[in-house]
């Protein structure tokens, strides 16, 4: 029964498969950029120029994954499991470029490859799962803890991927050290993967309505409906404020702060403070409501991660304080707005198209991401930004700039959208009308 109370196991059991994902996908979003710069000494602008064009081609990728896989619904699980094998391959080519004469002779070409093949299998994978959350037949308030125990395991993940590297640098060269990663990572998914089999031979799934051929058919279809486009809206300019500083970070660690030595450090600090906080934005949730509790998730993050724009080389401590702050705001940004569009596939009995929900939920995403990385490293290397040498005051403002104080003031303006729509996202309406064309 929806109301009754989901049982620990079974949300452990859907939960655990966040773990291998996003200890991938921190290596490939945040460490793989920085390898190719300074391992193999790839040019940053022209590296940030295909990083922009690859992770183009994965935002505009995202509606197709996610109408075809609606489409093809009643294989969801063997779509994931294609999905994971693609992921896998990506991730073993991008860290072991030797594996082929191609990955020694030509860096950034195999790099594109490895990337795209990565980049797809994580897209198929993760928006199906989330699908198969968005479709478990919960309570409300459970659909927070079902966002809450799979964000859980994500960070858990991410938590191990953000101190493996520096461990393993500490006895082996970068090469080796991110070839030890695929190993790692090929046992703990399958793991993962097995885990979510057993869930899902024994959670029932909701089918939800019939919708219409233009419907089914549509994605953009999404878009016509007011709710979806401010909650969309705002969800893109937040990540956006999220994904420059997630570029940027280990070259600020390692050029502004001087303390590249202290990197595992600073994003285990981050990680595990999101971590920690998450039950406390479930709590926060449950009495105040999730928009609300989001829009107070953003005004923290603000609040404290300004600060990093007045720090410089040494600063270390400072730093640790403003991972604590601001990581504690982490938890709610990464659980709270997919509870929110399951709330919103449930309201409306629209299970047949919530791979389009988190299609575009993970489109917005990656455009953010897309638009920072292209904005972020292009400009840096265009005012003489070089990694790993060392910077003039002007090129360290730059820096901190772009890292620190560009990301808050677009927060700003996500949290200020948010609390002028606050009725539509929050009110009684938002979740018992029918999608509508206004």
């Amino acid at each position: 029964m929806p109301g009754a109370p989901t049982a620990r196991s079974k949300l452990i059991f859907y939960g655990a498969l966040a773990l291998p994902l996003s200890f991938a996908g921190l290596p490939l979003y945040l460490h793989a950029p920085d390898f190719y710069a300074t391992a193999l000494m790839q040019p940053i602008g022209l590296l940030g120029g295909i990083l922009m064009l690859l992770r183009v081609i994965d935002a505009l990728q995202d509606p197709l994954i996610g109408v075809l896989s609606d489409r093809f619904s009643r294989h969801r699980l063997e779509i994931v499991i294609g999905g994971g094998v693609l992921l896998l391959v990506g991730f073993a080519g991008l860290f072991n470029p030797k594996l082929s004469t191609l990955g020694e002779e030509n860096p950034l070409t195999w790099f594109a490859i490895s990337v795209l093949l990565c980049t797809t299998g994580f897209s198929i994978v993760t928006i199906n799962y989330h699908a198969f959350g968005g479709l478990w037949n919960v309570s409300s308030s459970d659909r927070t803890r079902v966002t809450g125990i799979r964000e859980a395991f994500a960070l858990l993940g991410i938590l191990t991927a953000s101190i493996l590297p520096a461990v393993l640098q500490d006895t082996f060269a970068p090469a080796p050290s991110f070839s030890l990663l695929t190993l790692i990572l090929v046992p703990i998914f399958i793991v993962g993967v097995w885990l979510f089999y057993i869930w899902c031979r024994h959670q029932p799934i909701v089918s939800g309505r019939k919708v219409s051929g233009s419907q089914a058919s549509g994605f953009i279809c999404l878009m016509r409906d007011r709710w979806a486009r401010h909650f969309y809206g705002i969800f893109f300019v937040s990540s956006l404020a999220s994904a420059i500083p997630a570029v940027l970070v280990l070259f600020y660690i390692r050029d502004r702060l001087e303390a590249e030595q202290f990197s595992g450090l600073f994003l285990f600090t981050y990680f595990l403070s999101g971590a920690l906080f998450l039950p406390v934005w479930q709590k926060i949730a449950v009495r105040t409501g999730k928009v609300k509790t989001w829009a107070i998730s953003m005004s923290l993050a603000v609040a404290t991660f300004l600060w990093a724009f007045t720090l410089s080389s040494g600063d270390i401590l400072p730093f640790v304080c403003i991972c604590v702050l601001s990581g504690s705001a982490l938890g709610a940004d990464l659980a709270i707005p997919p509870a929110i569009i399951a709330d919103r596939i449930v309201a409306q009995r629209d299970q047949q198209r919530a791979g389009r929900f988190f299609a575009a939920n993970a489109f917005c995403t990656k455009s953010a991401l897309a638009l920072a990385t292209g904005f972020s490293l292009p400009t840096l290397g265009a005012l003489g930004y070089q990694p790993g040498q060392s910077l003039t005051s002007g090129v360290g403002l730059s820096l901190a700039l772009a890292y620190a104080l560009v990301p808050c003031i677009i927060k700003v303006i996500s949290a200020v959208w948010l609390l002028r729509v606050l009725p539509v996202l929050d009110g009684p309406k938002s979740f018992e009308e029918p999608l509508r064309s206004t």
